[in-house]
């Protein structure tokens, strides 16, 4: 009978010490759910923040005498800059005015 009884505190102890060593399942979730969170961040959020900051960037760096690409794909010469209006020519006499905004790329600056 002595035996039995310290077999059976062995298997109580062994059940508590499992008990004990594992996790719970909302524990589990929240871990896997922060870290499909910081993936996303790293691999997506952040790279496009990135970049949308550089192209914030180059349409406040615009000048006249850059050749740029308008959204509609017309590249023409900034003439003036008018605040969010750019007078850009893109034939010889030939001047519209464009939104900042509108444009996509600048394709060759100024050198100073």
């Amino acid at each position: 009978m002595f035996i039995t009884e310290a077999m059976a505190a062995t298997e109580a102890a062994a059940e508590a010490t499992a008990a004990a060593a594992e996790p719970s399942p909302m524990a589990s979730f929240l871990i896997q759910l922060i870290l499909v969170f910081a993936i996303f961040y790293f691999l997506l959020i952040r790279p496009q923040k990135k970049k949308m900051k550089e192209f914030e960037n180059m349409l406040k760096a615009i000048q006249p005498k850059d050749e740029v690409l308008t959204g509609g794909g017309i590249y023409g010469h900034v003439v003036r800059v008018e605040g969010d209006i750019l007078t850009v020519e893109i034939a010889k006499g030939v001047e519209i005015k464009v939104s900042r905004s509108t444009i996509r790329e600048v394709v060759s600056k100024v050198q100073k």
